[in-house]
């Protein structure tokens, strides 16, 4: 069922004209930044790939693809939920090198999303991912990657500050790593995001790790495709949003899976039979680079710098009637 919360006495900072201004500075200013930290090169990306390539992100096992048939091919196409897979391939196809990646922006369509303050059918993102050794596919290069996504995030807040000083959003740079059986062990009696929630009030900027496998309680933390992160190697990125009181996600990521744990994850899923697909066929033949990769959500982003109480303040998407009822009647412009 979809829901809004409306906090207390919120008002939105910018009018609508430095609004659009400052959407504009955010994301101009953090691609180049995170570009610059990961070396990452820019690349254009598909908006849809077709069904039997297996290249579409199968996000956690239950959300529909948006497809169509496209007669000129005779093939059914579907847009991309995410490019996790597709990033990888390009990487080969591209010929980079170790040490250097791409990012694309990626838009994509998620039907089956709830509607909420932070989700919307509409997602955009800039997706990344970047060739590595197999010296470095450990829990200590991951964190490493991590703080230099937030170290990103907080210079251009930073900066937007200076451009715009009515937004004055605190972010906290200090990065607190936990596993999410650490805190499932913290918080045995509450539900993953009841967690989340809890760990954040006190470290206000988190890196949850260690996402998809079943933990001693016999369930994820969270569900996780078995065919693109590690299990072991990936994470969420996580900052307090001070407006709406809660942990906000603003990335998903993780070192790729290789052979063997790719093997393991699709046994465990019960997908071997993906094995057949010509992506999956290619990894455990050995012929993909191994990467670290992930997500970063531009609207959330947007959202978290400005301060905005919902999302639809900073992309324009579509909405339920209570939702833009609620939303005129406290003063929320959704776009």
């Amino acid at each position: 069922m979809n829901k809004i919360i409306i906090p207390d006495g919120y008002s939105p900072v910018l009018d609508e004209y430095d609004t659009q201004r400052a959407i504009e500075y955010i994301k101009k200013n953090f691609q180049t930044e995170f570009a610059s930290a990961l070396n990452l090169k820019r690349v254009s990306a598909p908006l849809f790939v077709t069904e039997s390539s297996g290249l579409n992100d199968n996000l956690n096992g239950y959300e529909r693809p948006v497809s169509f048939d496209v007669p000129a091919i005779n093939a059914e196409a579907q847009v991309v939920h995410s490019l996790a897979k597709w990033k990888r391939l390009a990487l080969k196809k591209y010929d980079f090198v170790v040490g250097k990646g791409l990012y694309t922006d990626m838009n994509a369509i998620r039907r089956d999303e709830e509607l909420d303050n932070i989700h919307s059918i509409y997602v955009d993102q800039w997706d990344w991912e970047k060739i590595i050794t197999r010296e470095n596919r450990n829990l200590d290069y991951l964190k490493l990657v991590v703080k230099e996504i937030v170290d990103s995030i907080c210079s251009v807040k930073d900066r937007l500050y200076v451009h715009f000083p009515q937004l004055n959003v605190k972010l906290e740079r200090e990065v607190s790593f936990v596993t999410s059986q650490e805190l499932e062990d913290m918080y045995p009696g509450l539900a993953p995001e009841e967690r989340e929630y809890e760990y954040l009030k006190i470290h206000k900027t988190a890196c949850i790790m260690q996402i998809g496998g079943a933990l001693k309680s016999g369930k994820p933390h969270a569900s996780r495709a078995p065919d693109y992160d590690d299990w072991d190697l990936n994470c969420d990125i996580l900052f307090w949003n001070d407006v709406l009181k809660m942990a906000f996600e603003v990335s998903s990521m993780g070192i790729r899976v290789d052979e063997k744990s790719l093997a393991k994850q699709l046994e465990i899923s019960g997908c071997e039979y993906r094995k057949e697909l010509p992506f999956h066929k290619m990894l455990l033949a050995g012929e993909l680079p191994l990467t670290i990769g992930g997500g970063i959500g531009q609207s959330r982003i947007c959202m978290l710098m400005m301060g905005c109480a919902h999302i639809g303040e900073v992309q324009s998407s579509l909405w339920d009637e209570n939702t833009v009822k609620e939303c005129e009647k406290h003063g929320i412009r959704l776009l």
